[in-house]
């Protein structure tokens, strides 16, 4: 199996999903805001309980 027919059989099978596999109600601007608050909640209590300073 080639990487060609690879990916076409992955693309394929992506598209038989439900419209492309994403889901109506989840927006992508509320799951990146939600990740880039969680990633800056973690570095700032990262930064809160280094101990090296």
């Amino acid at each position: 199996m080639s990487l060609n027919s690879a990916a076409q059989s992955l693309v394929s099978l992506a598209e038989s999903g439900h419209e492309g596999g994403q889901h109506a109600s989840l927006s992508p601007y509320v799951t990146g805001g939600s990740a880039l608050f969680i990633l800056l909640l973690l570095l700032w209590i990262t930064t809160r309980f280094n101990r090296d300073r």
